[in-house]
């Protein structure tokens, strides 16, 4: 039985503290985020694949099934 995998995840800003659902690609990290609040321009904490592992309430897909950190180097 295949694992379920979540595509929504809830950005958080950690400049202003905006929250934002989001849905989440499934062919390609997204390593760059910019808040609509404050207009600051994430990117994946040192380790993180991509700016949902770093700010997500909810890991990237490739995560979420399994993969390394790495999945999207």
């Amino acid at each position: 039985m295949e694992k379920e995998i979540v595509l929504q995840s809830t950005i958080t800003c950690p400049n202003c503290g905006h929250e934002k659902e989001e849905t989440m690609p499934t062919d390609a990290c997204q390593y760059f985020y910019e808040c609509e609040s404050c207009k600051q321009v994430l990117k994946a904490k040192d380790g993180d694949c991509c700016v949902y592992c770093s700010y997500g309430t909810v890991a990237c897909p490739p995560i979420q099934d399994g993969g390394k950190s790495s999945c999207c180097s």
